[in-house]
């Protein structure tokens, strides 16, 4: 095994995509197979002489912010940015977080347990501050299970956003999706809490700029109500309200979702097998 698989990681990678892929005219003349280094520095908007001492592993630990335009420049799946990060973090450079900073809550206190029961059937679910996903009523199982929102060990509001391809499908205003969560991010805990450090740290490196960008504008206040549209896969689309509730103490937010039309509320009831009238629009 090489002692410097980062460095050769990104040199296979600039290697292997070809210029026409990122713009870039095709020479007569190139001896170099994929990118030169000139090239892809150009592109991430480094210097070549830091791209030369990561290739070679005299320099083991880039910031998250450097890992995320070199991905971007390189046009890395997700799969191969979640890889990059890793082998940052097994070069042993990872930060190490005091022991005494909070932990972000994942326990549900009975009486929202008991509060998420009241609202069945509608779609309501259960959020800490760095967007794992934590309890959730049946309804938004049957709601977000189809569009992959709960897949995985830890499902997480942010990672589906910014790294699952079905997210940007799902909702036709991503965009304003997105900008919601990173909202939440930065406001409900300070950007320095090294639990949502790391979180912005891995976003910045697995979903590159459209992430990024958002983290480096102007700091926004969260909308906590508005509409999100959605292209369901078994019930069609639909056009969801949905208001946030607050649960300071425990560094969570309740994000319920409400049928914004009747043909939302009839498409929701037989999502739910449930006879058309349980829910009712919230404009009717």
């Amino acid at each position: 095994m090489s002692d410097n698989e980062l460095g050769t990681f990104l040199r296979a990678r600039r290697e292997a995509i070809t210029p026409a892929e990122v713009g870039l005219p095709t020479g007569s003349r190139r001896r170099t197979p994929g990118l030169r280094r000139a090239e892809l520095a150009t592109l991430a908007g480094i210097s070549v002489e830091y791209l030369i001492r990561l290739e070679q592993g005299r320099d083991r630990n880039p910031s998250p912010q450097v890992l995320g335009v070199l991905a971007d420049a390189l046009q890395l799946p997700v799969t191969e940015r979640i890889l990059l990060r890793r082998l940052v973090k097994e070069a042993g450079h990872d930060a190490v977080f005091c022991t005494s900073v909070v932990q972000p809550t994942r326990t549900v206190r009975p009486s929202v347990r008991a509060m998420l029961d009241r609202l069945e059937p509608t779609p309501a679910v259960l959020i800490n501050w760095i967007g794992d996903i934590l309890a959730y009523t049946s309804g938004y199982r049957r709601f977000a299970g189809p569009l992959g929102v709960l897949d995985g060990k830890q499902p997480n509001i942010l990672r589906y956003v910014f790294t699952d391809e079905r997210a940007r499908a799902a909702y036709s205003n991503w965009d304003q999706v997105a900008d919601v969560q990173v909202a939440h991010l930065r406001h409900e805990a300070s950007l320095q809490d090294p639990h949502v450090a790391a979180m912005a740290d891995e976003l910045t490196v697995t979903a590159g700029a459209p992430f990024a960008d958002r983290l480096a504008a102007v700091p926004a206040m969260p909308r906590r109500a508005g509409t999100d549209l959605v292209a369901h896969p078994e019930a069609g689309p639909l056009c969801l309200s949905y208001e946030t509730l607050a649960l300071p103490d425990d560094g969570h937010r309740m994000v319920v979702h409400l049928p914004a039309d009747e043909a939302t509320a009839a498409a929701l009831d037989r999502l739910n097998g449930r006879q058309p009238g349980a829910l009712r629009s919230v404009g009717g």
